[in-house]
């Protein structure tokens, strides 16, 4: 297996291989550890150099307006896991975020607002810290050993609690102004539709995530009915094929509790919906897929924010 900085989505932004006497010279990567924040639960976990998850724990994010208790609770599933010589510490986040996670306002958790992520895990763990948006740094990890590995062209999706995303194109994980690119939960699906927690009408977000679903429905997504369930899928796949029109990509590789709980009929309404709409020569056929590692994705993800991360910092001179 290729570590994240030696696969298509290359920790230098490339997506070429170095030239001779330009090598990323890369720190022993035995273990990372990996860190993931979202609105319904926290996970921290053990990845090692080859992307396998060692080890895992998680709980729910508590419901606290104190940013402290939130930031304690993390940092007990972290002391909880095995002892182990981590090189970094990578970690996934609900955005949007400063670039580099230096401050993280989670729009699912209300209790962070301006945190500094990434200066309180360092200070926590005195490892390397490297933080990224939680949808991206899937889109990383199904990049290197996952559903999208050898894809140049790509958009990665969470449809989970919130709706977030990450775009790679000619190889190259897009990062944008603040680090918030390929925030497809915030795309316009349902003109007039629902208001949404950034503010706006009818985002992907306010109508296809487990917060929505919840609102409407009276129930949780996995109690949906199939209504709820093709509907859901539709709209993501409106989504997508839009991303496909725009961008000149052919495939969307989803996770997230919602779109894996909801299973095949989600993914074969989200199918129809692009083929009616991205009719394009370039967008025709564009297909959308589970993630390749499941409920491990996040993790991975995270640790694949890490290990790109440390990377960038050992290059020869």
């Amino acid at each position: 297996m290729q570590r994240p900085c030696e696969s298509v989505v290359r920790c230098d932004g490339s997506s070429r291989p170095p030239p001779r006497g330009e090598a990323v010279r890369l720190p022993p990567m035995d273990t990372a550890l990996a860190i993931d924040i979202g609105g319904t639960k926290l996970a921290a976990g053990i990845v090692n150099g080859d992307g396998v998850l060692l080890h895992r724990d998680e709980a729910p994010t508590p419901a606290t307006a104190d940013p402290d208790v939130l930031f304690a609770a993390l940092l007990r599933l972290v002391e909880a896991l095995p002892p182990a010589a981590h090189v970094v510490c990578g970690a996934g986040c609900g955005g949007p975020m400063t670039r580099g996670g230096e401050e993280v306002s989670p729009l699912n958790i209300p209790a962070w607002r301006h945190f500094p992520l990434r200066r309180r895990l360092h200070q926590a763990t005195g490892l390397p810290v490297f933080v990224d948006n939680d949808a991206k740094a899937l889109t990383l990890g199904e990049g290197w050993v996952g559903a999208a590995a050898g894809e140049q062209n790509f958009i990665g999706m969470v449809v989970s609690t919130g709706v977030g995303g990450g775009i790679v194109l000619d190889g190259r994980l897009l990062n944008g102004a603040q680090g918030n690119a390929g925030h497809i939960g915030h795309m316009v699906v349902e003109p007039g539709g629902r208001r949404c927690v950034c503010g706006s009408r009818g985002c992907l977000e306010a109508e296809a995530s487990g917060l929505a679903i919840r609102a409407t429905t009276g129930r949780a997504p996995s109690e949906a009915p199939a209504a709820v369930i093709a509907r859901t899928g539709m709209l993501v796949g409106r989504a997508v094929a839009s991303v496909a029109n725009l961008l000149d990509l052919r495939l969307a590789v989803v996770a997230g509790s919602v779109a894996l709980g909801f299973g095949q009929p989600f993914f074969d309404a989200a199918q129809q919906e692009i083929d009616a709409l991205a009719r394009l020569d370039f967008s025709v056929g564009t297909r959308i897929v589970p993630a390749g590692l499941g409920g491990a994705a996040p993790l991975i993800g995270a640790a694949a924010v890490g290990f790109r991360g440390a990377s960038s910092f050992h290059r020869a001179p």
